[in-house]
């Protein structure tokens, strides 16, 4: 079962399917989204498909062309690219067909399991970086709904304000699907903090008037060198926060880390459907014709980025010495 975000907030609608290509669908369009739970979801998703299959010879290739579905479905979140190595070498591992499914099952249950662990982790290391008093800004969504637990940019404003250190928080809409307007404001609200939503062009006015003393975003990759991929407006906020002063934050698990990346310059950037920014909710804002670039992320160079907080602690410059400790954390 999943939370179907394409119609948040105005209708809570839960899924509940038994069909990995069902699963596959919303993650290739943000039914479900969000690194880390784009991976859990996936997890599960594979699972699925042994549940379903009926006997070895066909089961077991079944497993694997849901394996490679996944892996189809959106290129940048490299956390579904980790899941699924985990799932395929529980496949590769196995020589009993009656027990893989079970196998793939609690496989999924740990990945989501360390999930729900590292977002707390990530609270809990991030907050201990906000000033009492602060307000911040956050871009996207990176809370519950991206996530199996608390969230990672949310789970930090989640757990600073526990702690009484966030006063407000401003949220940015994130053109051109509003995560930020229809997802992280409903987060917010819901946990009783004080959110004012803003236009993304509105940030560097809010910012430039000493009203954020912190930006907070999550990732969906990290390179070796700390260079970001976030979701697309995330870099301007970085060149902002740099200009006037204020930390720049990356909050994210260790699984959204990859050091087989040197560079932002390698990873993969996913465009998306042209119609995503010419319609809003199915209304037509620009004409049809007009000629379309949508990249759904961006990089945030590892210069802009103050630091960069995990689940096993907090990292900053110089990013290729300092994330190489990952590697351990990974295995």
């Amino acid at each position: 079962m999943f939370l179907d975000q394409t119609l948040l907030p105005g209708c809570v609608r839960e899924v509940e399917t038994d069909d990995p290509r069902v699963v596959a669908d919303a993650i290739r369009r943000l039914a479900i989204r969000g690194a880390p739970a784009i991976g859990v979801a996936a997890a599960f998703g594979v699972a699925l498909a042994a549940r379903k299959a009926t006997d070895s010879p066909t089961g077991h290739q079944a497993v694997v062309d849901a394996i490679n579905l996944f892996r189809g479905t959106r290129p940048t979140a490299v956390n579904l690219f980790h899941a699924m190595d985990r799932m395929q070498h529980v496949v590769d591992a196995s020589n009993d067909w009656a027990s893989l499914g079970s196998a793939l099952l609690h496989e999924a249950e740990r990945i989501r399991d360390e999930d729900v662990v590292a977002c707390r982790r990530i609270g809990e290391n991030g907050a201990a970086l906000i000033a009492a008093g602060s307000s911040v800004l956050t871009h996207c969504n990176a809370g519950a709904l991206a996530t199996a637990g608390l969230g990672t940019a949310l789970g930090v404003i989640l757990t600073a304000h526990r702690q009484g250190k966030i006063v407000r928080v401003y949220v940015d809409e994130t053109r051109p699907l509003l995560q930020g307007a229809r997802l992280t404001t409903w987060e917010l609200l819901a946990a009783g903090i004080d959110t004012i939503l803003i236009t993304d062009g509105t940030a560097g006015s809010v910012i430039a008037r000493g009203f954020v003393h912190a930006v907070i975003v999550g990732a969906d990759r990290i390179a070796a060198n700390g260079d970001t991929a976030n979701k697309v407006g995330t870099y301007p906020l970085a060149v902002l926060a740099r200009h006037h002063g204020i930390p720049f934050f990356v909050a994210a698990p260790v699984s959204s880390i990859d050091l087989a990346c040197p560079s932002g310059s390698t990873i993969p950037i996913e465009e998306r459907d042209p119609r995503e920014v010419r319609e809003i909710a199915g209304i037509a804002i620009a004409p049809a014709d007009v000629a379309v670039f949508s990249p759904a992320f961006d990089i945030t160079p590892n210069k802009l980025i103050s630091a960069i907080v995990t689940d096993v602690g907090v990292f900053r410059s110089p990013y290729s010495t300092s994330l190489a400790a990952v590697h351990g954390h990974q295995d």
